[in-house]
């Protein structure tokens, strides 16, 4: 296959690459930076990626498909001979998939919101994927010297500029929407989280491994929807003398703009609590502080105002409320 030609669609893939792998993967994933780094210079292969319909470039996505088709993620030249070599199972993947990263770590952003609503509450997750961040109550967190709870996993974070939760919610109901809901009892469903688990974090992996346990054990109620014409019926379910609370963590950016508006316009009409960790340009918040550092960061709203700059996995957060 020779070299094409770039497109608009081939650089904004080639932009999209160098950018994840300058602020989303170095200093985090050096695998994935030296992927990233190697793609974008690529032409042959952003020409097979550019083929894919937009909402299916991402580079989490298609790095998770070629960990679960047994591809090899640790060297620039293995990666792109498979994805040349297998490319028809490769996009047929990545169309029947999506980035459903059910990252247990960002529970502990969650938690200094949540543990100053009032109580009892009833968690409502969009784009829940298999649920897991669904029992963020039954799981522990150190935030430095400072610990909350004691299941499993153990979830720490870098919290600064607010004092750590002393509690964990106490909550009464919980279910989750998805267009493809993931069952933690599937273990075709299960491989598809790992894959998506960046190489060198053995500590998500083992994370991811400890949350399912407690899923399976109890799953919670999910159901197959949109997140605009689906979510009033699920959230009529809850109990009325639970507080709402509609959250989700970095899933509106694969909604279309219109949806997404759609989405913003409904949860702020329903009972309750909407609580939001997305990009920045995500969730339109006004002006902004600037964030800690040349890396990126999600923003922590609730009922739409801002209040932290949190790391991807939920490593850590910076609180400027």
């Amino acid at each position: 296959m020779g070299t094409v030609d770039r497109g608009e669609g081939t650089m904004s893939v080639a932009a999209s690459y160098a950018e994840f792998g300058l602020r989303e993967a170095r200093g985090v994933s050096p695998a994935y930076e030296r992927l990233s780094a190697a793609i974008a210079a690529d032409d042959e292969v952003l020409g097979l990626v550019a083929s894919l319909p937009e909402a299916k470039r991402q580079p989490n996505l298609l790095y998770g498909v070629v960990r679960l088709l047994g591809g090899p993620v640790d060297d620039p030249v293995a990666f792109r001979d498979f994805v040349v070599a297998n490319w028809p199972a490769v996009a047929a993947q990545a169309s029947a998939r999506a980035t459903q990263t059910n990252e247990v770590g960002r529970c502990a952003v969650l938690l200094p919101v949540l543990a100053r609503l009032p109580q009892p509450i009833a968690l409502l997750e969009v784009g829940a994927s298999a649920g897991l961040s669904l029992f963020l109550d039954r799981y522990a967190y150190r935030y430095g010297d400072h610990r909350v709870g004691a299941g499993e996993p153990v979830l720490e974070c870098k919290l600064t500029g607010v004092a750590p939760p002393d509690r964990l919610p106490e909550v009464v109901w919980r279910a989750g929407l998805d267009l493809n809901p993931l069952r933690v009892t599937d273990p075709r469903d299960v491989a598809w989280l790992e894959a998506l688990v960046w190489p060198e974090h053995e500590h998500r992996r083992a994370r991811l491994r400890a949350a399912a346990a407690v899923a399976a054990a109890d799953p919670p109620l999910l159901v197959r929807g949109d997140l605009v014409d689906d979510l009033p019926a699920l959230a009529a379910l809850a109990p009325p003398d639970a507080t709402l609370v509609v959250f989700h963590t970095s899933v509106l950016y694969q909604v279309p703009p219109q949806r997404r508006a759609a989405f913003v316009e409904l949860v702020g009409r329903l009972a309750g609590h909407w609580v939001s960790v997305e990009a920045a340009d995500v969730v339109e918040h006004g002006p902004l502080p600037a964030p800690p550092a040349d890396t990126f960061h999600n923003v922590l709203s609730c009922d739409g105002v801002p209040l932290a700059y949190t790391r991807p996995h939920g490593q850590g957060m910076t609180w400027f409320a």
